[in-house]
């Protein structure tokens, strides 16, 4: 089993910059393929980014495409998300989540992972 920690979430600005981490424990985390959704008041979980057990691929919502940054450090056992020129439409809840694979593939869908983090409070102010 794999135990995901989210942090990094906060209050910002419209145009601000935030990272935020996913610190796992538990199993090996390079056997897993990670990936980042979010929830935002009212509204279903949607999916972020997603990267490889390796980090070699990795995909992104429209939305968020050209603004934010998925990646990993396996030495670490940490998942990040760098958010460049945040929104307020980007306002909302991320959770991390993982799926034990090492066959090099991402995954988009929410029902594709087995672990969740709690998630952490991103806000945008406008």
């Amino acid at each position: 089993q794999v135990q995901l920690v989210e942090s990094g979430g906060e209050l910002v600005q419209a145009g601000d910059s935030l990272t935020l981490s996913c610190a796992a424990s538990g199993r090996t985390f390079s056997d897993y393929a990670m990936g980042w959704f979010r929830q935002a008041p009212g509204k279903e979980r949607d999916f972020v980014a997603a990267i490889s057990w390796r980090g070699g691929s990795t995909a992104y919502a429209d939305s968020v495409k050209g603004r934010f940054t998925i990646s990993r450090d396996n030495t670490k056992n940490t998942l990040y998300l760098q958010m460049n020129s945040l929104k307020h439409e980007d306002t909302a809840v991320y959770y991390c989540a993982a799926r034990r694979s090492r066959n090099g593939s991402y995954y988009i869908r929410g029902y594709e992972y087995d672990y969740w983090g709690q998630g952490t409070q991103v806000t945008v102010s406008s």
